[in-house]
């Protein structure tokens, strides 16, 4: 566990390790071309490794070379394995994204439901929709599920319209037609930076693609791909907003190095509504919290899949730092109905109180003075926001479930104190 307890406002320079949540998709892209590639940027947490393990139970080779440890090269793998072991799928949500792959290479994909943070069901029936309209079968049972790729393969464009703007089946569709080798026109596409990081790499491959709000539209290569591919992972927006909170309850001045201005837009604006100063430009975030003053105003804090809306994992961030600042501050989260029943309990071991509207729906007023207590990170994002919250709260905070946090950060404290915050790890 860490232990957290305010102290001088944080100041200097960090940079942001690449993000879990692109890094994730673009390992299960590159076993789709089943071609080499390298990807740089690739960060070091716990769920990359998991990913890169399953990788290599399913066939294909991955490293790391020794003279640049954020880079790993994936490869095709010249014999069938079994594929890859359930128990250890069953620790991260992403397994999911490695279907298309293992229905090119086997023909068959078999994996257990999705896991990773316990924040609401993890429904994938739109994953299932998509694969039958490239005619794959899928079988379920308790333990998790099987997907047959046609028996008879099938040629021509695959239309699919989408009932709402999901992430994993707008990626399931895109590997999906990657490894079909077929034509795509994706209604009701989800186009968050992750999903574009996809795509992205996809145009390096030699893809084609048109993409709007309406109507996603890809296509095979006209000519034969480069022999070399090399993708680059952004930097993780998520982790920069955990910072840029963190930098604006302690009245800190920092730069925020390595993240996509175009990424942290929502929550640029949201901490300007609360009267802090921040900018993002090319690829800095900076965040002049000593410039600070409280606007009074109310922080409508709802996560959507819209384009350019607030991503979801920003919230908790922004919630901590709500506690501080005057206002009457609304948050809300549908798309992961079970994430405010693992953070607004262990906020209020704090001393939060945080009026509960419904399971997804809560209301603040801040400021609030809290007192620090020990509590637990029950998901990544719970994790982030309690490190925030202690840099604020009165006396000792003891953070546990470390686990939970080096999932999606190799090591988010240790950035802190490089920033200047007062935290150690400690054994219990």
């Amino acid at each position: 566990m860490v232990a957290i307890r305010p102290g001088s406002p944080l100041t200097g320079s960090v940079t942001v390790d690449g993000s879990k949540n692109a890094a994730l998709p673009l390992l299960a892209a590159a076993a789709a071309l089943h071609r080499p590639v390298h990807l740089g940027n690739v960060p070091a947490n716990a769920d990359v490794e998991t990913m890169l393990a399953l990788l290599q139970q399913a066939g294909w080779h991955t490293a790391r070379p020794v003279s640049d440890l954020q880079t790993a090269v994936i490869l095709p793998g010249d014999k069938p394995e079994a594929g890859p072991d359930r128990d250890i799928a069953a620790r991260i949500r992403a397994s999911y994204y490695l279907v298309p792959a293992l229905l090119g290479a086997y023909g068959r994909a078999r994996l257990p439901w999705p896991g990773g943070c316990q924040i609401g069901e993890r429904g994938m029936e739109q994953h299932f929709k998509v694969y039958e309209r490239f005619g794959d079968r899928t079988i379920v049972d308790d333990r998790g599920y099987v997907v047959e790729a046609a028996s008879i393969p099938r040629a021509g464009t695959v239309s699919i319209t989408l009932p709402f703007r999901s992430r994993g089946a707008t990626i399931a569709a895109l590997l999906r037609a990657v490894v079909a080798g077929r034509p795509l026109r994706l209604g009701m596409p989800n186009l968050s930076p992750e999903v574009l990081a996809v795509v992205e790499a996809l145009r390096a491959a030699g893809w084609q693609c048109r993409m709007g709000e309406v109507l996603l539209a890809l296509a095979p290569p006209l000519s034969v791909p480069p022999e070399s591919i090399v993708w680059w992972v952004p930097g993780d927006k998520i982790e920069a907003g955990t910072l840029a909170c963190a930098v604006a309850v302690t009245g800190g001045d920092v730069r925020i190095c390595g993240v996509r201005g175009d990424d942290v837009v929502p929550l640029v604006r949201a901490l300007r509504w609360l009267g802090v100063p921040a900018d993002a430009e090319d690829d800095v975030l900076t965040v002049r919290g000593r410039d600070t003053r409280p606007t009074s105003r109310s922080l409508r804090a709802i996560a959507s899949l819209a384009p350019s809306g607030l991503d979801a994992d920003f919230e908790p961030s922004l919630m901590a730092l709500a506690l501080t600042r005057p206002g009457t501050h609304l948050f809300s989260d549908t798309i992961n109905p079970g994430r405010h029943g693992n953070l607004l309990p262990q906020l209020a071991r704090l001393g939060a109180d945080i009026h509960e509207l419904s399971p997804t729906k809560c209301r603040l007023t801040g400021p609030q003075q809290l007192t620090g207590a020990g509590v637990e990170a029950t998901d990544i994002r719970t994790g982030s926001a309690l490190l925030i919250a202690g840099l604020t709260a009165h006396g000792v905070t003891t953070l546990g479930g470390l686990d939970q946090l080096r999932r999606g950060h190799a090591d988010l404290p240790t950035k802190l104190y490089a920033l200047g915050a007062d935290i150690c790890e400690v054994t219990p």
